[in-house]
């Protein structure tokens, strides 16, 4: 794989890159090469997307500005470090702007962790668009590259909950020139350099990870029409050595016909192996919106390199004195991988990072903690995580590069672990071990998702995370307990948890240690029934689990959950026009109740349980025996006026 820096940056590093004209001045600069536009604060770290990029950008010898949450009723903020030479780079912020502000029941969140003082409302609904348009208005002729999650996961069309309808890919709707779509920092070098050398952006679609526009199929591309649901694989072609695009319903098709949205979601997900995949191509009306082959994975060393860059590693001084929740989670931890092989169908990190996990080294992991250890104020000596979007991943993956190379499993551990994937959690361990003899570190804890299924094939890790890496608690993610739901979601069965957790519990009685797991579990996912979760509220009773927290299903674009939610079919399978279909409580009553069985032991919830119960024919589960879910009413409590909390601060208008 080529490398990701080919050449040295010339002069220093900025303490932080500037995000005024003053900072520019006393860097000397009379104009920036990128700005960049974000939706969040501008933390300078490597866990902060405006920050890795605008460094990755600034070690190649780019001057790049960062405009960070700007008021966005306007243009004049967006011309505040002048006329950008190259291009905006556009974000709506590390996570998804719509997600950011409305929770699964489409209710106004209160809080933004990634602001400072964790005040909401700091960036708009659809951030990317809206910076787009402002962008536009500032600087007509500049052009704008989307890219972060937010566009990553609407870069084709897709299933918008918010609005509740198929909406086309952002690019067309921000009228921006380019989109970079998963892992940036290949992609946004290579526009960069050519755009410094006078190439357009919008000509840049040969790029991997990028989203563009075009008129139509090039004459050099074979295409490989798989739209229709009946659609075959034209046999091989020797003589033809064109490279093949694969054609997606279109933009109309999927609008109108949830059957064919579920069907281009399943052709998506089947080129997502970047070692593998094809480029896609999606008409819209007269335009084709043109996917390239996603990005190839970073190599230890790049990614090393990209972690280590002179980040300030603190909150941009200009943003004031308010704590930022994101920031002050992080400052203290340290990723040591990027994306997962786990495919869990309701997660977007496939369809965002990818399967193919990519590790730093032991060597560079323990840099980061000696910086952490001399250069983080209020350090006391504990690393607060060792992780990243599954904790027990580092240095695993496919052993046979060949079948690796072919390979569209949408996961190497369901429906059952692939005899490929190494789990060999050893260096893992000694990775553990050597963080803890780091000089001035007492604890390193382990606070990201660790995946029990894989912790089993090497019992030696979960005795070691137990014995050193957990406080208190260990948070997991088992889901479900039934087989339905949770061979949809791409979970593995419940009977795996209950394995690690006895393994667990075993090993914190033998250390001394008064442990327990936290389990998290998602209500109304697809494929989830009233009785689904019935027989899951039973199950948490006796395991004696009582949650604090809870999630109901919300359906991100692109994912293939959403797909079934939104057509009621499969994509995991071949999707038929008379195929099984997916049931989904979609309705606001059905889904609290679904809620509620989580959380089968809160008062609140007892009269929406008992209704439903008596309507289920199950009766013998209220009252005081052993087996009961809720105790029987209170004639008195029932009929006692409802006390509510404070209205809700703000009123935002429903999302259009």
């Amino acid at each position: 794989m080529p490398a990701l820096f080919d050449r040295k940056a010339g002069g220093s590093a900025a303490p932080f890159l500037p995000t005024s004209r003053g900072e520019m001045e006393r860097l000397g600069w009379d104009a920036c090469d990128v700005v960049l536009i974000g939706g969040d604060a501008y933390v300078d770290h490597p866990s902060f997307g405006l920050a890795v990029i605008g460094r990755v950008l600034e070690a190649d010898g780019f001057r790049v500005g960062i405009i960070a949450q700007p008021d966005w009723t306007s243009a004049e903020p967006f011309k505040a470090l002048g006329r950008p030479r190259l291009f905006f780079g556009v974000t709506g912020g590390a996570m998804d702007s719509m997600v950011n502000h409305y929770t699964a029941d489409r209710r106004l969140r209160h809080d933004d962790a990634y602001t400072p003082g964790g005040i909401a409302g700091r960036r708009p609904d659809r951030a990317v668009l809206v910076y787009a348009q402002r962008c536009r208005e500032a600087f007509k002729d500049v052009p704008i590259v989307l890219g972060g999650i937010e566009a990553s996961l609407r870069r084709v069309a897709h299933f918008d909950i918010w609005s509740e309808k198929v909406r086309r890919s952002v690019l067309l709707d921000a009228k921006a020139d380019l989109l970079v779509y998963g892992n940036g920092e290949r992609a946004i070098l290579a526009i960069a350099r050519r755009a410094a050398r006078g190439e357009p952006i919008r000509a840049m679609g040969d790029l991997r990870g990028t989203v563009t526009l075009r008129d139509r199929v090039p004459d050099d591309w074979r295409e490989c029409d798989l739209s229709g649901l009946d659609a075959a694989l034209p046999p091989p072609d020797s003589d033809d050595v064109r490279p093949e695009v694969v054609r997606l319903p279109s933009f109309e098709a999927v609008r109108d016909d949830p059957v064919l949205y579920a069907h281009a979601t399943r052709l998506l997900h089947l080129e997502t192996n970047p070692l593998n995949a094809r480029a896609l191509v999606q008409r819209h009306g007269d335009k084709e919106v043109w996917v390239s082959p996603p990005p190839l994975p970073l190599s230890s060393a790049d990614l090393d390199r990209v972690h280590e860059l002179p980040y300030a590693r603190a909150p941009h001084p200009g943003q004031g004195d308010g704590k930022i929740p994101a920031w002050e989670m992080i400052r203290f931890s340290v990723a040591i991988v990027r994306g997962c092989f786990g495919g869990c169908s309701f997660c977007a990190i496939a369809a965002h990072e990818g399967r193919i996990v990519q590790s730093r080294s032991a060597d560079s992991v323990l840099r980061e903690i000696a910086a952490i250890r001399d250069r983080t104020p209020g350090f006391t000596g504990a690393i607060s995580d060792l992780g990243g979007p599954t904790a027990n991943m580092w240095r695993l993956g496919c052993t046979k590069p060949q079948a690796q190379a072919r390979c569209r499993r949408p996961s190497c551990l369901t429906p059952r672990p692939c005899p490929s994937l190494g789990t060999d959690h050893g260096p893992l361990i000694a990775l553990y071990r050597a963080a803890r003899a780091v000089t001035g570190v007492h604890s390193v804890a382990v606070a990201s998702g660790v995946r029990h299924d894989l912790a089993l094939a090497s019992p030696d890790y979960i005795d070691e995370l137990t014995r050193h890496h957990v406080g208190g608690t260990l948070k997991l993610a088992p889901e479900h307990s039934e087989p339905g739901p949770l061979a949809l979601m791409l979970k593995p069965p419940i009977e795996q948890f209950e394995r690690f957790r006895t393994r667990f519990e075993a090993t914190a009685r033998k250390a001394g240690k008064k442990l327990r797991l936290i389990p998290y579990f998602i209500a109304a996912h697809p494929g989830t029934t009233d009785q689904d979760m019935l027989a899951l509220a039973l199950w948490l009773k006796r395991n004696g689990f009582r949650l604090d927290q809870v999630q109901t299903f919300l359906p991100s674009p692109l994912t293939l959950a959403t797909a079934m939610y939104h057509s009621g079919r499969n994509p995991l399978e071949q999707v038929k026009r008379e195929g099984a279909t997916v049931f989904t409580a979609k309705g606001l009553r059905q889904r609290r109740l679904h809620k509620a069985f989580l959380r089968w032991h809160d008062p609140e919830n007892w009269p929406i349980l008992r209704e439903a119960l008596h309507q289920m024919g199950r009766a013998d589960l209220i009252g005081g025996g052993p087996n009961a879910l809720v105790p029987r009413a209170a004639a008195r409590a029932e009929n006692a006026p409802v006390k509510r909390g404070p209205p809700p601060r703000g009123k935002r208008p429903r999302p259009s």
